[in-house]
């Protein structure tokens, strides 16, 4: 049975590969402090409306360690989370956010190591009243993503495995990581050259 920590090793590049687009998020969800390390985890999906960030707050005394918590946003005028937050959610072995919106106290954030992937920061803290479902689907950097795909983010970005795919992406991501492993530069650049040549003679190309 494989499970999400098994992808810690395999490129968000290799995995894109893969997936394709559609499975890959927006530039916009990028670290917010470098170098960034990969983290990969079960999502645990939070979904906050315009101005409020309730059900983060929530999830990190129920999301279980070795989460990446995912959440939807509504807006970027409003911090979801600050360094409290995120030290709560560090010490409770929650591997990283993932957030299609800001949060505050980046220098606390960046200082005590947690990973967070965002679209930036705000000094303002969104308000605490709107309760909804956790666990629910959520759209977070254009992709839809379910509680329990396996998400993995590093300094390239973030992509989403779905749950039910990820023993076939692992499989399949290894054994190109091993190709790849065992071939030399030359050889690549031999290929590549001979596989460019092809493309360039078959549009009309001439040197």
């Amino acid at each position: 049975m494989t499970t999400a920590t098994e992808f810690q090793d395999v490129p968000t590049t290799t995995l894109a590969d893969l997936l394709g687009r559609g499975q890959v998020m927006g530039l916009g969800i990028r670290p917010l402090w470098g170098p960034a390390p990969r983290v990969a985890g079960p999502a645990y999906t939070v979904a906050c409306p315009p101005g409020d960030n309730l059900m983060l707050h929530a999830a990190i005394h129920r999301a279980p360690a070795g989460s990446v918590v995912v959440v939807e946003s509504g807006d970027l005028e409003y911090a979801l989370a600050g360094g409290n937050v995120c030290a709560v959610a560090q010490r409770r072995g929650i591997a990283a956010f993932v957030a299609d919106g800001v949060i505050r106290d980046l220098a606390e954030v960046r200082e005590m190591g947690f990973p967070v992937f965002a679209r930036g920061v705000v000094p303002i803290p969104g308000a605490k009243s709107a309760v909804r479902p956790l666990n629910a689907r959520v759209r977070c950097g254009g992709v839809a993503v379910d509680a329990g795909d396996v998400v993995v983010a590093d300094e390239e970005g973030v992509v989403v495995v779905p749950a039910a795919r990820q023993e076939e992406i692992l499989a399949a991501a290894r054994a190109r990581l091993a190709r790849e492993a065992a071939e030399s530069l030359d050889a690549w650049e031999a290929a590549h050259r001979a596989r460019i040549d092809k493309i360039l003679a078959e549009g009309g190309f001439e040197d």
